[in-house]
């Protein structure tokens, strides 16, 4: 006759010189291999490019301190170098840039088309300036008209295409519109401080007519930057919860999506 079975069995101590098993993260590369995204690729070199040629052409027409003073060249400027570096990462199948970076590349060609039309460009505007990068109360003409154009039209647009077409969704959050702020301040410090510098009689020594302190004084200025930077933030809050509530433009159908390396086998028997 055998001893009865005890019902609790305690815990058998671990064997020392083993370590205990960790789980261990597996990358997605493990499982699903990357797919390079030609179209995305191809289209962000272009507005690259474009950009890049444009803020070319305007630094050859004009003086380069000047040009590069102006928050359109500066955002265009980064535009040129996120568009390049993702369409980089698009043609090699790699991890996307942050989406800090370059939801920030798209609020600022958005606020760069969205002040253009709105306060420079429209008639019914007091700021009204339409030759902005000239310093001109009149349209620009020639290749200035041209540059004006892609900086301050198709720029801003290929951004808005690029995010809603070709970038997943979801990848905004609203703890970033509050340091994409950042950026708006730090160039309203430095025109002003610009034109403190500069003498009075300089030509543009104000680049936007709605922070010309000469003209309007400090007190208004300061206003109409305050109005602005709401504005901004607004359009930021706006684009965190589009982003969340879009659809996903880049999410492919069963018959196109990759394998994963694993093939089930049927059951046995």
């Amino acid at each position: 006759m055998t001893a009865p079975i005890p019902r609790d069995i305690p815990d058998l101590p671990a064997i020392p010189g083993i370590p205990a098993l960790l789980p261990t993260h597996v990358p997605a590369t493990a499982v699903m291999a990357p797919v390079r995204r030609r179209l995305a690729a191809a289209f962000r070199l272009l507005v690259a490019l474009a950009a890049a040629a444009a803020v070319g052409i305007e630094l050859a027409l004009g003086s380069p301190l000047r040009t590069l003073s102006h928050f359109t060249i500066q955002s265009n400027i980064l535009l040129a170098l996120v568009f390049l570096a993702s369409a980089r990462r698009a043609w090699t199948a790699s991890r996307p840039l942050p989406s800090s970076l370059t939801g920030a590349t798209l609020l600022y060609a958005l606020t760069t088309g969205l002040v253009y039309h709105l306060l420079l460009a429209h008639g019914a505007s007091p700021f009204t300036l339409p030759g902005v990068l000239t310093g001109e109360a009149t349209d620009p003409t020639g290749w200035h008209a041209i540059t004006n154009q892609v900086l301050h039209t198709v720029t801003p647009v290929a951004a808005l295409l690029d995010w809603l077409l070709l970038t997943a969704p979801g990848q905004l959050h609203l703890r970033q519109a509050a340091t994409w702020l950042i950026y708006p301040l730090t160039y309203l410090a430095f025109t002003l401080a610009r034109g403190e510098f500069l003498v009075s009689d300089t030509p543009a020594r104000y680049l936007y007519p709605f922070l010309d302190v000469g003209r309007h004084g400090y007190r208004s200025v300061l206003g109409n930057a305050l109005l602005i930077g709401l504005a901004i933030y607004g359009l930021a809050i706006l684009l965190v919860a589009l982003d969340h509530a879009r659809p996903n433009p880049i999410r492919h159908r069963a018959h196109h999506r990759a394998k994963t390396g694993f093939r089930l086998q049927p059951p046995v028997g």
